[in-house]
């Protein structure tokens, strides 16, 4: 029998490799310290430090955990405090509904999707053509709907496709329970086409991921900090659209062609084809569905059908918050579909929630940014510059802060002290519209670098799909590294030069 401290050392963040668990305590014990010796400046850019590293080991151990920890650790210091954090959780309550609701309900149409997907899959003339159509279908489906939304489906999707292909090559039935999560059943004969699988999978995701960035920097609704910008700036969606055209266009175009050149050229973990075996898999079990669809389920994809119009018209439309949308596709969905047992609704809540519970400690870093002024003295050296050069410095400090912050925080600091130099005289309103377009831009383009920076590719690294085709948080860098590096170059040059 082990003895009581080493059972308190063994639960501690479960099954955590040793070196993650002292180098967590290390950080709680170091940083009361750190705020004794060097302030709480220096203290809060290192939590927020330790936070990023927190959701990079993201695969070694979820981030709620030690990232919480760290959290109630900077409100105990008082680097913040809960009003403050309650403050910033419910701006963001819009998106907190979203994830609540939206993802379950998507959850609903998973049949729909996987038949409509599924045709596309088998029907793809090329790899590339393939990869083009999951960046571009993204991107214009961002530019009107959240990106959360979409990702939400693309995740849908890709899970169902690996779930369909792990029973297979684990000797399952289509039927009944299967865990996806461990390989120990999988025959030898399908390990190989399981890795390429994986490699496929993780192609897609990232190529749709990127989509809704390049998409969302375009339209006033495409990100939760265009709605914000677009307020302060007074536009509407045709002016929002116009005003950040010469920018996000050609982002737009770089990004479409980058999407195809890694994935022809197979760089960066592109490019990895559709093994056959899968593939014939895939189409074997989508025959077999066809054959046994029986009246029922077809009338459950044709419900399912309808439910997807009503949300597509519903967030075009924006009728209500996108999370209240959700929760009415549930009650849809599910009432005409024969879903009304407790344990099958709240089935759909478990990829959302803890994602969510993630978000609101995020909330406290973000809390901590703001109450501690760490970007402060960054904003004054922007605006202290003049013409092109303060364009082009807005750009950066707004893309190199998102990447490690959230952009819809850093976003809203800056949009609020532009807007405070522009009432103050200090810029004129030609200014302040090129400058409103360097903020949306920067915080929208840029923030493709790191999963932290955008919330849509935070979502998909700690989804349950993640794990499963081994998408980790150096690996998402990696593979997002091509379209950093092209999108903040061309997104530098156009707000530079065209705005």
């Amino acid at each position: 029998m082990t003895s009581l401290p080493h059972a308190f050392i063994r639960n501690f963040l479960g099954h955590a490799p040793a070196w993650y668990k002292w180098t967590v305590l290390a950080c709680l014990l170091g940083n009361p310290l750190l705020l004794w010796v060097a302030g709480p400046t220096i203290t809060g850019w290192c939590i927020v430090a330790e936070f990023i590293g927190m959701l990079a080991m993201a695969l070694k151990c979820y981030p709620l955990q030690p990232g919480g920890l760290l959290a109630l650790e900077a409100v105990l210091m008082g680097l913040t405090d809960p009003a403050s954090v309650y403050r910033e959780t419910t701006v963001a309550f819009p998106v907190i509904l979203l994830l609540i609701f939206m993802v379950a309900g998507i959850f609903f149409l998973k049949e729909l999707l996987l038949f409509v997907f599924t045709k596309l899959l088998l029907n793809a003339r090329s790899q590339t053509l393939l990869a083009l159509m999951f960046c571009g279908t993204s991107a214009v489906l961002s530019a009107f709907l959240d990106a959360l939304t979409v990702l939400a489906v693309v995740i849908t999707v890709g899970a169902g496709f690996y779930e369909v292909y792990h029973r297979v090559a684990s000797g399952k039935q289509h039927d009944g329970s299967h865990d996806v999560g461990h390989d120990a059943h999988v025959d030898e004969m399908h390990r190989s086409d399981l890795d390429g699988f994986r490699a496929f999978l993780r192609g897609m995701m990232m190529h749709a991921a990127i989509g809704t960035a390049l998409g969302g920097v375009a339209t006033q609704v495409g990100e939760p900090q265009n709605l914000l910008i677009a307020a302060q700036a007074e536009w509407n969606f045709v002016e929002f659209f116009l005003h950040t055209a010469p920018a996000s266009m050609p982002v737009l175009v770089a990004g479409l062609v980058t999407c195809v050149l890694v994935d022809r050229l197979r760089w960066f973990g592109y490019g990895t084809p559709l093994p056959a075996a899968v593939k014939q898999i895939l189409s074997e079990h989508h025959r077999e569905q066809m054959a046994r669809n029986s009246s029922r389920e077809r009338a459950i994809l044709i419900v399912q059908a309808i439910a997807a119009l009503l949300l597509v018209l519903g967030l075009g439309f924006h009728v209500a918050e996108v999370g209240l949308i959700g929760l009415a596709i549930i009650v849809f969905a599910t009432a005409f579909t024969g879903i009304v047992e407790e344990h099958r609704i709240g089935k759909a809540f478990e990829t959302a929630l803890p994602f969510t519970a993630l978000l609101v400690v995020f909330f406290v870093i973000v809390a901590v940014i703001h109450d501690q002024h760490l970007f402060e003295p960054i904003i004054e050296s922007v605006l202290a510059l003049e013409g092109r050069a303060r364009l082009a410095m807005m750009y950066v400090a707004n893309g190199a802060l998102s990447a490690i912050s959230d952009n819809v925080f850093v976003a809203t600091i800056y949009i609020r002290e532009v807007k405070s130099a522009f009432l103050q005289g200090v810029i004129s309103r030609e200014e302040f519209e090129q400058l409103a377009v360097a903020v949306n831009v920067g915080t929208n383009v840029p923030s493709v670098a790191t999963p932290n920076g955008q919330a849509a590719f935070l979502f998909l690294l700690t989804s349950t799909l993640a794990p499963l085709i081994r998408l980790s948080y150096g690996r998402m860098m990696w593979m997002a590294l091509p379209y950093t590096i092209v999108l903040t170059a061309m997104g530098l040059i156009a707000v530079v030069l065209w705005v």
